[in-house]
């Protein structure tokens, strides 16, 4: 894979991560540094090992998984954006439960990442080293949340009030595009 191809894919992979980091850090009263760098460091490092497991798993294990990646990111992204929106809704502060912390991290990170496994099957397939693509698609993935997160904070002044259903409601939506490619495109 040439570097060309290799950033365009690793950019297009990162899109996801991105517009999550910008809907959750418009949501949060205040983005800290250590917030910021905790969503790209595990944004970037889910979206760099699952190229991997995809290249390793081989296609009986990613191909089974294929059948239903987009259904479990759809599932995580809409549970989480539905949360975000009740809280809201209740009076409660959203972002109470850091989203950057804990289950929810685990479960953005692995939502916004799922697409990657398919590209590791992809290049396990065409016979491509690994480990330049998963280094590259990471740092890219890491940047763009990054880039997210100052995107999403400088929104949410903007939009205070309104921010966690926006962002709940850009995590629900986000959840629906996976899906509709993913059905589009003649899959389960």
């Amino acid at each position: 894979m040439d570097l060309p191809t290799l950033l365009v894919t690793a950019l297009a992979l990162a899109m996801d991560a991105f517009a999550v980091a910008t809907a959750i850090s418009a949501a949060l009263p205040e983005v800290t540094v250590r917030q910021r760098l905790r969503l790209a460091w595990h944004f970037g490092l889910f979206q760099a090992l699952m190229p991997v497991l995809g290249w390793l798993g081989g296609s009986a294990v990613a191909d089974r998984l294929g059948a239903v990646d987009h259904w479990i990111a759809f599932g995580l992204l809409t549970f989480l954006g539905v949360r975000m929106i009740r809280a809201r809704e209740e009076g409660r502060d959203p972002a109470r439960g850091d989203p950057t912390r804990g289950w929810t991290l685990l479960a953005l990170s692995l939502a916004t990442s799922i697409d990657a496994l398919a590209v590791g099957l992809s290049l396990g397939v065409m016979e491509v080293p690994i480990v330049l693509p998963s280094v590259v698609i990471g740092l890219v993935c890491a940047v763009m949340t990054l880039l997210g997160t100052v995107l999403g904070a400088r929104v949410g002044v903007r939009l205070r009030r309104q921010a966690a259903r926006v962002g709940g409601a850009i995590l629900v939506l986000i959840g629906v595009r996976i899906l509709v490619e993913h059905l589009s495109a003649g899959g389960p």
